[in-house]
């Protein structure tokens, strides 16, 4: 497919446009979104004007930022022509992602998914892609270490997107299990005795784990392989005199985990095995005077090569807008004077 590029008999200098020409009017139409909102997104993150001519698209404004919008609509025709949608996610993604290619993997790596800069981690009910740069760069990791942490404020996809990785090495057969657990703290409330078994008692704690996981595997495949105890969710208690042999394993909320915790779960780790370690440092849920195994964890492992250490800030939250304009209110009023 070939795009249109500013006229070259013009002078470089009276330029005030970018024009980029779409073959496909149905692709097109898709590309502009409903009521041309995918346009009306990239016009307002970028400052740019976007008109269309038949079948082209002319963009105008600032020259970087012109050119960064071109780019952002070439990538996201190019997913069209590939057969799949765009959504409103999608265009998020390719605004905040540099979209400058990466080195392609070697024939047979096991990262042969991260391909032109691209990065798509395949589960059994759909494609996830990281949508800023961090979230990439923590994806990435998680396939090269075998110990891994992600370390930042809530929405920034630290436990969805290792819960999706960990789907993705299983269906692939790299593990041969999913373990995924959380300390069972609960947040500045005390909701006394829960009813029911102790499956039932500890669920509540659990719900995030069993959403990320609904997104990624068809029910029934998932209520079988959890009855199979191929797939478990359990608190971090229950991880204590276990070795965790070929496994893919996350302890998300890892602040809310005590330091002997910490070390508990991290001595886990046994051969074949996965281990990704989640958490916010702003959310710490501990009785006071109690330090959080993750902030131990941080300040003795982070000189160890093998162990990836991934932070995210408000700029990659991926949820509401709003949330991240919360996070960054609460960050100035802790700073310092």
């Amino acid at each position: 497919m070939a795009f249109g590029a500013p006229n070259p008999a013009e002078d470089q200098t009276t330029i005030h446009e970018v024009l980029l020409e779409f073959p496909d009017n149905r692709l097109l139409i898709d590309l502009c979104g409903e009521y041309d909102r995918h346009l009306a997104e990239i016009e307002q993150k970028l400052t740019v004007q976007i008109v269309r001519r038949g079948n082209m698209l002319s963009v105008m404004g600032d020259p970087d930022m012109r050119e960064q919008a071109a780019a952002v609509l070439t990538a996201l025709y190019d997913r069209l022509e590939t057969g799949r949608s765009v959504e409103v996610a999608d265009v998020d993604r390719e605004l905040r992602m540099d979209t400058r290619a990466t080195e392609e993997p070697a024939p047979g790596d096991q990262l042969e998914m991260f391909r032109g800069g691209k990065v798509e981690i395949k589960t059994r009910k759909k494609l996830v892609e990281p949508r800023t740069d961090a979230q990439k760069a923590y994806v990435q990791s998680l396939f090269e270490h075998e110990l891994a942490f992600g370390i930042g404020p809530a929405g920034t996809g630290k436990t969805y997107l290792a819960v999706a990785v960990g789907v993705s090495m299983f269906i692939t057969g790299h593990v041969d299990k999913i373990i995924l657990c959380r300390p069972a703290v609960e947040a500045g409330e005390r909701l006394g005795f829960l009813p029911g078994t102790q499956e039932e008692k500890v669920d509540p704690y659990m719900q995030p784990l069993y959403d990320a996981l609904n997104d990624f595997l068809p029910g029934k495949q998932l209520a079988k392989l959890k009855e199979e105890k191929t797939i478990e969710i359990a608190p971090l208690a229950f991880m204590r005199g276990r070795t965790l042999s070929n496994a893919f394993v996350v302890l998300d909320e890892a602040q809310n985990a005590t330091t002997m915790q910490m070390k508990m779960f991290l001595t886990r780790l046994g051969e074949g095995s996965r281990m990704v370690i989640t958490g916010d440092r702003s959310q710490v849920d501990l009785p006071r005077g109690v330090t959080s195994g993750l902030a131990d964890a941080e300040r003795l492992l982070n000189t160890i090569p093998k162990i990836s250490f991934n932070y995210f800030t408000s700029r990659d939250v991926v949820r509401h807008p709003l949330v991240a304009a919360i996070i960054e209110a609460y960050e100035a009023d802790d700073a310092p004077a």
